[in-house]
């Protein structure tokens, strides 16, 4: 039966792949193709090897593996199917290996060959990033630069790139562009922050899916426009698509960094009845949008019930008990995760030295920075040395905190704003104006343009009695116009978030409410 079947078409076969289950099943099928003596049939081995690449089973895409390097006899099909079985198993390499084997074995490349191979290339992008750039001219020769699916597969290759001018110009060139070339279009302007020519492409589009608005959001989300970010949902939510977990974590960052607790509580609503709840990624954003809103209740409880942590849900509640003012309880999430087996990373050491600094907890905090790279693995990085600087200057360790400055981070020059900050707000605070003097001197020869930086050398000298002293940094902060950035508001009503920004007369009811405020 087996013969007949390999005798008129390899799609006769179909019935006996049909029912493998197991890898002794396709063992079984693969023994009585040897027993009839077809190897040198390739058709005969093909609907084999599609099951074993299509179950997207590890077992058997390995003994497909085998059975393919031990074939004497190959055929484009055969080729195609393996390349396509290595990318789906993320081996990008030994599918570019088995192209180079194909062209050496002059077997003919056709359209069938390129998605996959193309997605190969994107995937060592880093490594090999001039490869998809000759696979591409290797299409070309051969006439295959208008079929769709090679198409859409050298703009995810070029969008990945970051270069959208040679994605633009296949895109323009492509007669029939569907949801997934825009889509790709659109994803790929967002990672390179051109936001408006996403958006463009947006509008444009006669159809939308959910992956198409997650781009677009996502693009916003990268340039933190997240009330744009929250339109564009409701906006989703009136064309009646339902939104994915993708969809869902974005619109909860935006939630996060506006503080719109109420649509946060909906979008949780929302992944509760779709049984999203489960994705650690969207419990992650749940835990993170509580803790900027200040509902730590809420962020424990999700976290709580979480059933696979990993590093992100532990920094998120780490980060939000910090944040919050909790520093003993974010200390104690700190050795839950390490018993817990997950390894802190550099996010963790910013948290618990952060929460340090506001416990005012100096002894722990230097204890954690001096072990972060020989107990825990994790070098530290500038971001982690300005919170040491912070926690000695906020403790009113001053020379401590500059002699950590020229050991650690290269002198007074090498910081920034946070670390000058730091410094000259504690030199105000505890009155130390030998210390802040030099530090400011030493800043303003450096021509620093910060203006946080510059108030806080003005109110030092001007609450500690140096009225010169403060008037020559106002006259430095006309000279360089060095201006502050407006003030933001941001309050959320019936579900709707408002931003108002210092001086903006723009806004449609500004008189109004500025009559409100002085009466």
């Amino acid at each position: 039966m087996i013969l007949k079947a390999v005798s008129e078409t390899h799609s006769a076969l179909t019935p006996f792949t049909q029912k493998c289950r197991t890898l002794n099943h396709i063992k079984e099928l693969h023994c009585q193709l040897l027993k009839l003596y077809l190897p040198e049939t390739p058709s005969a081995i093909a609907p084999l090897l599609s099951l074993a690449v299509n179950s997207r089973i590890p077992s058997f895409f390995n003994y497909s593996c085998i059975v393919f390097q031990n074939l004497g006899y190959r055929s484009t099909f055969l080729y195609n199917t393996m390349i396509r079985g290595y990318v789906q198993s993320d081996l990008p390499i030994p599918a570019i290996i088995c192209y180079k084997d194909m062209l050496r074995d002059k077997f003919i490349v056709n359209n069938y060959t390129f998605p996959p191979l193309i997605k190969a290339c994107t995937l060592v992008l880093n490594e090999f990033g001039q490869l998809g750039l000759s696979v591409h001219a290797h299409s070309l020769k051969l006439g295959l630069q208008h079929d769709r699916f090679i198409v859409a597969a050298l703009i995810e290759f070029y969008s990945l790139n970051l270069e959208m001018d040679c994605a633009r110009t296949l895109f323009d060139e492509t007669p029939i562009r569907d949801v997934v070339l825009f889509t790709t279009m659109i994803d790929g302007y967002g990672k390179k922050g051109e936001v408006g020519k996403a958006r463009l492409l947006f509008e444009e589009m006669l159809e939308r899916n959910v992956i198409s608005w997650s781009a677009m959001m996502a693009a916003y989300s990268r340039a933190s426009d997240f009330k744009e970010v929250l339109y564009l949902y409701r906006m989703m939510e009136e064309d009646g698509l339902k939104p994915n977990e993708s969809v869902l974590v974005t619109v909860l960052t935006a939630c996060a960094h506006l503080g719109a607790l109420a649509q946060g509580f909906w979008v949780h609503s929302l992944a509760k009845h779709y049984n999203y709840e489960s994705n650690p990624v969207l419990a992650t954003a749940l835990v993170d949008m509580y803790s900027k809103c200040g509902r730590m209740e809420l962020a424990s409880s999700v976290f709580e019930v979480m059933i696979y942590k990993d590093a992100g849900a532990w920094n998120a509640i780490i980060s939000g008990f910090a944040m919050n003012g909790d520093a003993m309880k974010s200390i104690q999430l700190f050795y839950r995760m390490l018993v817990s087996g997950n390894q802190p990373n550099e996010t963790t050491f910013v948290a618990v030295l952060s929460a340090c600094t506001h416990a005012n907890m100096v002894d722990k905090g230097l204890s954690l920075f001096g072990r972060m790279s020989g107990v825990y693995g994790v070098e530290p990085r500038f971001e982690h040395r300005a919170c040491v600087v912070d926690l000695l200057a906020r403790a009113g360790k001053l020379e401590d905190a500059e002699k950590f400055i020229e050991e650690n981070i290269g002198g007074i020059e090498k910081g920034d704003a946070n670390v000058w900050g730091a410094l000259l707000g504690a030199c105000r605070v505890y009155g130390n104006l030998e210390v802040g003097d030099r530090i400011w001197r030493n800043l303003s020869n450096m021509k620093v343009a910060d203006y946080g930086t510059y108030v806080l050398a003005y109110n030092m000298y001007k609450e500690a009695g140096w009225e010169m002293e403060a008037k020559c940094v106002r006259k430095l902060m006309e000279e360089m116009r060095i201006k502050k950035q407006p003030g933001c508001s941001v309050v959320e009503v019936n579900g709707v978030v408002k931003e108002f920004l210092a001086s903006d007369l723009l806004h449609p009811k500004s008189r109004q409410v500025c009559n409100m405020l002085e009466s």
